[in-house]
This record gives structure tokens, C-alpha cells and sequence, in this order.
């Protein structure tokens, strides 16, 4: 397997950044994770300008233009041969001293990896997962905006290892007020009357390019789609429950702390938004050739 390592593709038993990185010692730095289907890779662009943002918004220069980050990204792919892939695009501060001062680095890091990833076994996109609400809140954007894709990833570890606990696959965050904001990785709809809706990113959320997608989708499919404030009580009573995500997709959800939602199927809405998503995974990207 090849890796993108700073503008050079190498073996990945050679794909090594010093110890001294910030992205290594702080998680200083921001990522992207991207997919490709069958020689498109779905939204990069949109990957790639929220690769961008990120890193402005960390005052993290990129020493690549978009254009040239798009070409590495392609190349990679190519370089492995790969169809359909999960694309990890990397970016951290570079290299410095122990200090935190990120003057102290001197270039940035940048790595691109393509290769497999399965989330979620297949039975549970058929029946359906399970979550639980763990006690870790999801961080507060004052102090770590969720917009900001960054390395430092403990909050939602710290939440998983929760839902280890209680053996389910995936947990449930909510924010400071106890709010529904998001799953480890995924974004969160429920349905309720024909209408669907997701927590606005202003509580704490990312604004996932899947929940953007499906909240594109939701008209064809006959749904009124918005941004709301949810409840615990909101999703126990919902008639669909699904979560979104680059890596997940979109995957229903028929029970939550033990209450199962609805008649604890995935529900014909759900279903179908599926189906057109998979459409839309067919269409929308930019197009590379083996």
C-alpha cells in the first residue's frame, strides 16, 4: 500500500512523521475523511474546502493549493488501485519542540491514506443498531468548535469506550444542556409526521456533508426537512431514528436506552433515503480512471 507523505507516495512501512509532530504530541491539526465509489470519490470538493476552513480556522497553513491537495488526493487512489476506498486526508502542524507554541513549527505535515473501512457489520444496516446516551457531554463550541475537524478526537473516544461498556455499537452525546447533538462520528434525524429533523449545528454539531446530502434528499422523498432542537423524549417518540455519516452512510436506529423506537424496524423512510443516497454516491464527486 502507498501513502501520500508529504508530497511523495511511499510504502506504508515507511510512512513515518517524528515524534516531535504536533499533530502526534497535541493533536494539533485537522483531517478529512472522504469516500469513493466506483472511481468517483463522493463530495470532494466539499471535503476538501472543510479541509481548508479547518485549518484557517487554526491558523494552520496548507502548503498546497486545493487543486494540488485534489491531484494528490487522486493520485493516491490510482497509486493503490482502488475502486472504492475510505480517504483519511491529514493535515498537522508539523514538526516542532516539546512546547505548545505553534511558531515553533516550521512546515506542516500532510499525509494521505486510502484503504478499506467497515463501521458497522452489514446485519445492522438491515436490522437496525442500537445506542445508549452516555454522561460525556459533547464539548461546548466555545472551546472547541465542532466545525473544526481537528485531531484531538478524545471527547468522542471518551464516549465510545462508554458505549463499549454498555456493549452497543455506537453512543448518543448530548450538549451542555442536555440537548441531542451527535454520536461519536455520526450526525443524528429522527422522524416524526413526515417531518425530518436533525439538531442545528449551533448546539454543537458538525455540519456533516451526509446530513447536508440528506437534508438535500429529504424533499424527494416526500419529507419536510429542518434543523431542530431534539429531546431524549423527542427521539423515543419518533417514528424513525437514523444516523449519517462519511464512513456510516446512513444507518437506522431502532432502539435507544433500552426503548425501542417505533415497531423496532428500520422504517420505509429510511429505507429509501438509502436508496437515493446510493444514487447520488454515483454522481456527485469528481471522477478518476484506473
Amino acid at each position: 500500500m502507498k501513502i501520500y507523505l508529504n508530497g511523495k507516495l511511499v510504502d506504508k512501512e515507511d510512512a513515518k512523521i517524528s515524534v516531535y509532530d504536533h499533530g502526534l504530541l497535541y493533536g494539533d491539526g485537522v483531517f478529512e475523511g472522504i469516500r469513493s465509489y466506483d472511481c468517483l470519490v463522493f463530495k470532494l470538493k466539499e471535503h476538501i474546502d472543510r479541509l481548508y476552513n479547518s485549518a484557517q480556522a487554526i491558523r494552520l497553513k496548507i502548503t498546497l493549493t486545493k487543486e494540488e491537495m485534489i491531484k494528490a488526493v487522486i493520485g493516491t487512489l490510482k497509486a493503490n488501485k482502488l475502486r472504492d476506498a475510505y480517504i483519511r486526508v491529514v493535515v498537522t502542524r508539523g514538526e516542532g519542540d516539546l512546547g505548545l507554541d505553534p511558531r515553533k513549527c516550521k512546515a506542516p505535515s500532510i499525509f494521505i491514506i486510502t484503504d478499506k473501512i467497515v463501521l458497522y457489520p452489514k446485519q445492522l444496516y438491515e436490522k437496525g443498531l442500537s445506542i445508549v446516551t452516555v454522561p460525556t457531554p459533547r464539548n461546548i463550541p466555545e472551546a472547541l468548535n465542532p466545525q473544526i475537524k481537528s485531531l484531538n478526537y478524545l471527547n468522542n473516544i471518551l464516549a465510545k469506550i462508554e458505549a463499549i461498556n454498555f456493549n452497543v455499537e455506537e453512543a448518543l452525546m448530548l450538549n451542555k444542556d442536555g440537548l441531542v447533538a451527535e454520536c461519536t462520528g455520526d450526525n443524528i434525524f429522527m422522524l416524526k409526521n413526515h417531518t425530518l429533523m436533525t439538531p442545528p449545528t449551533a448546539i454543537g454539531v458538525l455540519a456533516g456533508i451526509t446530513r447536508q446530502c440528506v437534508l438535500d434528499l429529504a424533499p424527494k422523498s416526500g419529507l419536510n426537512a429542518e434543523e431542530k432542537l431534539i429531546t431524549r423524549y423527542d427521539l423515543f417518540n419518533a417514528d424513525e431514528v437514523f444516523l449519517t455519516g462519511t464512513a456510516a452512510e446512513i444507518i437506522p436506529v431502532v432502539n435507544i436506552d433500552g426503548r425501542t423506537i417505533c415497531n423496532g424496524k428500520p422504517g420505509k423512510f429510511t429505507l429509501n433515503l438509502i436508496k437515493e443516497f446510493r444514487k447520488v454516491t454515483k454522481t456527485q464527486g469528481v471522477r478518476y480512471a484506473l
